[in-house]
């Protein structure tokens, strides 16, 4: 048998995916299939965008919860799409937390638990992932989540 290719890796070496700073994400659910959004009538909130789906329900609520489980990580904007999700994530360097979890580790969780809840899994692997380096970036970032879905559904 011959090896298997070798995996892009997407995540910085001896970079601390704990450590304090805002981080823009996005997940895809599996090959890009459409389930989080419904197909049919519109959401005030969303102007003319269908409303959420079950499984968009599902993922809205697990964003949600982030801060619950995570006391360090706040969920500062985002968007859930037909087949992605946008979050920027700020985790803080204040307080006492004795193991302060990763953004892998709060991704992952989130994942599993959408798919736990719908009774299969729905993404993809892995997650985009961009470390916010400045105000200017996270203003960018803000307004791209903020105009994502109206963006999206003016299109043709």
């Amino acid at each position: 048998m011959g090896e298997l290719p070798n995996r892009k890796k997407i995540r910085l070496e001896n970079y601390d995916y704990s450590s304090a700073g805002a981080y823009f994400i996005t997940i895809c659910t599996e090959n890009r299939q459409k389930t989080l959004w419904n197909a049919v009538g519109a959401d005030i909130i969303r102007l003319n965008c269908p409303p959420l789906s079950n499984e968009g329900k599902i993922v809205e609520k697990a964003i949600l919860q982030i801060p619950d489980h995570y006391e360090n990580v706040s969920v500062d904007k985002y968007c859930i799409m037909p087949d992605h999700v946008h979050l920027l994530l700020s985790f803080d360097a204040s307080g006492r937390i004795i193991s302060a979890p990763t953004l892998s580790n709060v991704v992952g969780s989130m994942k599993r638990w959408v798919s736990k809840q719908i009774g299969r899994p729905i993404w993809q692997k892995s997650f985009y992932e961009h470390s916010v380096r400045n105000q200017a970036d996270y203003d960018e970032i803000w307004g791209y989540i903020e105009n994502n879905p109206l963006k999206y559904c003016l299109q043709d």
